[in-house]
């Protein structure tokens, strides 16, 4: 098997897992804490708007490459096995989920993060 097929099989799994935890985060068989990191990793991972922008050289894939997989991974982690196996062959039969939750989610992110650097460095006075 080449490395190209190897790569291409990972994709699949990735976007396969990203959709099968969509839906973990929607059944209420999984713990709450399993569905806040599903629900927050699939959002992210769905969004149409990235944490880092790709145009940024290098640290703009970053997060493709490492946060996505790695938060992926966390959330397969916390959700029981069984049931992440059904969701895994639910999202193999589903397409991938069209909603603005993730952008709502990156969206909300971005004020935070915007209002945490106001309030940060907004100047004090004495």
């Amino acid at each position: 098997m080449s490395m190209l097929d190897s790569a291409r099989r990972w994709a699949r799994g990735i976007k396969r897992d990203t959709v099968a935890l969509w839906l973990a985060a929607r059944d209420p068989r999984v713990p709450w804490y399993a569905k806040a990191a599903a629900g927050a990793v699939a959002a992210y991972a769905l969004s149409p708007i990235d944490l880092i922008p790709d145009f940024i050289p290098v640290i703009g894939y970053l997060d493709d490459l490492l946060i996505v997989p790695l938060g992926i991974m966390l959330a397969v982690k916390l959700v029981p096995a069984g049931l992440m196996q059904e969701f895994r062959d639910a999202a193999t039969r589903r397409a991938r989920p069209v909603g603005k939750a993730g952008l709502v989610f990156m969206i909300a992110v971005w004020i935070l993060a915007a209002l945490a650097l106001l309030w940060l460095f907004w100047p004090k006075s004495a």
